[in-house]
């Protein structure tokens, strides 16, 4: 969801002028709920071993038959991303309704997977690798965003989890003007912070479980810790106006990393890393927080259901506007960073929050407050009610945790089990199957 857009900046490569100009002016017209757009990362892992292996590039350059860092494949983009392991499959620009487009990341994750094999490879999923090295086993995409990644490296030093081992989900969702946007900023700070209690699938990393449900989320949050108003409390701050964001978020990053950055490669949108960012050169939110799951079967339903509750939200059916705009974002940071290590069962206590969101309690679980919404979304739809399957996924979600919690249960404190229960979550990838503790379901 991306517009032209000249850059008042002093140096630009190639690739960040592409960025810019990679969707016709037509998105830009696009209104709230108008179209989605959905990214899903996967890290390359040898068959036998599943270790990382880095070849996105021989990856996309067999598709493509060249060199590229991406290859359109109908109505599915690949591309690159900082790590060679990692590759990213996207909705190949804005597509008007998430149901059933699962069907194209399966026909499209297929064929990519049929390509590994050619490398004795395959495609992992879930959002962290749970016993990668990281300062030995990161390689940096070498070819022609590489100044990008290199200033990420020299600035931060991307041989830490954080940069090197962390796969999404993002949910880009659209505006247009002032008023759009304030009223999904609004909405989409509210839901951010219980995210991690259905989407959480990264509890192990470095051969041990990490005591994190979603360890993504803690290592992403302190990534840039040299330059905290980079990621702010990943939360993003009350700000509602193009006007308000630029200065209060951009100005203050640019500013913050310009001495560390005097060629300007990084003063740019996509350096801000809160867990959802504005994007006024595409004129979308980006929603970040989400670990991507076993397949893009239930990152789709996961996908769906997020976009109704925000729909939800902005239609003011279970609260006002400016109560949501009141929202403070320490507040919600705290129960953020709750259910990044606790995901469904942490505890909610602000019955302010819990209010503002339509539950109708004093203090609930995380996994009570999604049963909760998910019940009124599919009795009280907002447009179009939940699709049957996507019913079927998240009951299933509320009633045994969400990916995190089913791998942690079939690991069952014996790390040795790590090779055999990832084997299960690549075969869950390539058949389309939900990861259950003792067995999978087909979707």
């Amino acid at each position: 969801m991306k517009q032209k857009n000249q850059s008042d900046l002093p140096q630009r490569t190639e690739w960040v002028e592409k960025e810019r100009q990679s969707m016709d002016d037509q998105t830009a017209q696009l209104h709230l709920f108008d179209a989605y757009g959905i990214e899903l990362e996967y890290m390359i892992v040898d068959r036998e071993t599943l270790n990382v292996k880095p070849i996105a590039d021989e990856l996309i350059m067999q598709a493509a038959g060249e060199l590229s860092s991406d290859f359109d494949d109908g109505t599915i983009c690949w591309s690159n991303e900082l790590a060679l392991h990692v590759i990213e499959l996207k909705t190949n620009g804005p597509v008007g309704s998430l149901v059933g487009f699962a069907k194209e990341f399966r026909r499209s994750l297929n064929r990519l997977n049929q390509i590994a094999e050619q490398f004795n490879s395959r495609l992992m999923p879930t959002a962290m690798h749970p016993w990668m090295d990281p300062i030995d086993d990161l390689k940096l995409w070498p070819h022609d965003n590489n100044p990008i990644y290199e200033a990420y490296n020299r600035i931060f030093d991307c041989r830490g989890h954080g940069w090197a081992n962390l796969q999404s989900m993002h949910i880009n969702l659209p505006f247009s003007g002032d008023d759009e946007f304030g009223r999904l900023h609004a909405a989409i700070r509210l839901v951010l912070p219980i995210l991690p209690a259905i989407a959480a699938s990264s509890p192990f990393a470095d051969g041990r479980e990490t005591g994190f449900l979603d360890y993504r989320m803690e290592v992403y949050r302190n990534n840039s810790a040299k330059i905290p108003s980079i990621t702010g409390l990943v939360v993003p701050e009350p700000v509602f106006t193009q006007a308000d964001y630029e200065r209060e978020i951009f100005d203050v990053t640019y500013r913050n990393i310009a001495p560390y950055d005097p060629d300007g490669f990084l003063q740019h949108p996509f350096l801000n890393s809160r867990g959802a960012i504005a994007r006024f050169d595409r004129g979308a939110i980006e929603i970040r927080v989400i670990d991507v799951q076993e397949c893009p079967e239930v990152d789709c339903a996961i996908a769906e259901t997020v976009t109704k509750l925000v729909q939800l939200l902005v239609s003011e059916s279970v609260s006002s506007f400016s109560q949501q705009k009141a929202m403070a974002t320490i507040p919600l940071a705290n129960i953020f960073f709750d259910v990044v290590c606790n995901a469904e069962k942490s505890i909610i206590r602000d019955h302010r929050y819990l209010d503002l969101i339509g539950v109708s309690s004093s203090h609930a679980t995380a996994k009570e407050v999604w049963a909760e919404l998910i019940s009124r979304l599919i009795q009280h739809p907002i447009r179009e009610p939940l699709s049957a399957k996507t019913v079927s996924v998240m009951q299933t979600i509320t009633k045994d945790g969400p990916l995190a919690r089913r791998i942690t249960e079939a690991v069952c404190h014996n790390v040795d089990r790590l090779p055999a229960v990832y084997g299960k979550l690549c075969d869950c990838l390539q058949q389309g199957k939900m990861f259950l503790a003792e067995n999978e379901t087909s979707l």
